[in-house]
């Protein structure tokens, strides 16, 4: 296995549009030719993938009997996957789930959106870390399955979207945060949890939030202490 911290901004595996400078290029520099080749070309070693504007912990296969047994456990949703972020409003719950289907959007297929018919099942389990008044939360996520912009869809639907979410997002808000030096999406994969595919021993990986991140954080929970302190 190979454990490491993606940046916000890089695509993980090659793309149109995006041929060069991916992980997947880090990866096959790095590794000199050790990662699995069950992946392709394309996309050797790689068992999931976070969006290009999410950053944290992944984790990728050198060899394809790890390969096979890590992407059997992301098959099951048997890995323990938590995300941190900070999204517009606080909930009115200490705690919730989101259980609703995703699937393309009608009319951009760019994006996906909540379907009733047709949808994959999506849920998103989520807990209240800090508020800022009435303004803003920091909220933790556990994935119980792993649809392409499963989080950043289901805020967006309850009503609390990301900071800095500009296919999902408020653009009005996100610009003042651009203003204010978050150049970025506030999601950042904090914690992966998995047995080894080959000795089948525990394994937990973290991740610290980016700088950038924690010091938006940190501003947060001033602000609430400001409010209700």
């Amino acid at each position: 296995l190979i454990v490491l911290v993606k940046p916000a901004g890089m695509v993980v595996h090659p793309a149109p549009g995006h041929a060069g400078g991916t992980l997947v290029n880090a990866l096959l520099a790095h590794c000199a030719g050790s990662l699995s080749g069950i992946g392709g070309v394309a996309r050797p070693g790689i068992v999931h993938r976070l969006d290009r504007e999410v950053s944290g912990v992944m984790v990728a296969a050198k060899h394809d009997r790890a390969h096979v047994g890590l992407a059997g456990q992301f098959s099951v949703h048997s890995v323990d996957r938590v995300y941190e972020a900070v999204v517009w409003g606080v909930p009115g719950l200490a705690a919730g789930s989101v259980d609703r289907p995703l699937g393309r959007h009608p009319t951009d297929r760019k994006r996906m959106a909540i379907v009733t018919r047709g949808g994959k099942r999506a849920v998103t389990h989520w807990r209240l870390l800090a508020a800022a008044g009435t303004r803003a939360a920091r909220l933790e996520f556990r994935l119980e399955t792993g649809r392409t912009h499963q989080i950043r869809v289901h805020l967006s639907h309850s009503g609390f979207p990301l900071f800095g979410d500009d296919k999902y997002g408020d653009f009005a808000l996100n610009k003042q945060l651009e203003k204010a030096g978050l150049k970025r999406m506030f999601l950042h994969a904090a914690h992966l949890a998995f047995r080894h595919p080959l000795t089948d021993a525990p394994i937990e990986l973290s991740a610290p939030l980016p700088d950038e991140l924690a010091a938006f954080v940190a501003e947060v929970e001033q602000a609430e202490e400001r409010d209700y302190g």
